[in-house]
């Protein structure tokens, strides 16, 4: 509403109080487009709705790649790079955490890897956190069924895919990635990829054959069969 004063401003005045103000607008609003710049970083922390979860969003960034390329790096130099990080996960795409919207979603989404002529063997793996009406078995079946509708020869291995489809629902939401090597990067765990096969073994010497520990305990039995023989000579 106008004041008194300015109701009685002449038309010229009036003209000049216009510039002045569409010049202060067009600041402003230079001013919000520069702050919102600033904010839409290239990493920026997410609220992830689940205890020791923290989502990371990325501007201009493809998630499999960057991961992929720092677990390939630490499995080069087994250098541990972090003290508090157990697995890092690339996230590409999301959607409700509902079945006909994963399947409507997936459809589209694993067509890069899996749709004809692209192929390859692959294996899914499921975790929920805070969603309790998912049923890990009914997901699976599902997009396996969707991949191999994209290409019949795409097929499942356990040991050693060359795709590792993972879903990771949180509350109500289903982040889904298509990844790597997730294998030979210990289901992308960044502690166990830095270890070497040695450091494997001390840690589990349940993970030596029987064979293996057979070979190691037959020399001290000949050895010991020996020394009892020559005894036997002496007397």
């Amino acid at each position: 509403k106008f004041s008194d004063h300015e109701e009685r401003l002449s038309g010229s005045e009036r003209e000049e109080d216009e510039d002045d103000v569409e010049a202060a607008l067009k600041k402003e609003v230079g001013q919000i487009r520069a702050s919102t710049e600033q904010k839409l970083r290239r990493f920026q922390s997410v609220e992830s709705g689940a205890n020791n979860v923290v989502f990371i969003r990325t501007q201009g960034i493809e998630p499999e790649n960057l991961v992929h390329h720092i677990l390939k790096d630490m499995h080069a130099t087994k250098k541990k790079k972090t003290r508090v990080i157990l697995r890092m996960l690339p996230i590409s795409g999301t959607c409700k955490a509902f079945m006909e919207d994963m399947k409507k979603y997936t459809e589209t989404f694993f067509e890069p890897w899996f749709k004809a002529p692209n192929k390859g063997t692959f294996q899914i793996v499921y975790k929920a956190r805070n969603n309790s009406h998912m049923s890990r078995e009914e997901v699976i079946k599902e997009l396996a069924g969707i991949v191999g509708s994209l290409n019949p020869e795409n097929k499942v291995d356990l040991n050693n895919p060359q795709y590792t489809i993972v879903v990771e629902i949180i509350k109500n939401v289903c982040c889904l990635s298509v990844v790597r090597d997730y294998v030979l990067f210990r289901k992308y765990n960044l502690q166990e990829v830095v270890k070497s096969n040695k450091e494997d073994t001390q840690q589990n010497p349940s993970s030596l054959t029987e064979e293996q520990n057979l070979k190691v305990v037959k020399p001290e039995t000949e050895e010991k069969k020996s020394s009892e023989e020559v005894k036997q000579d002496k007397n």
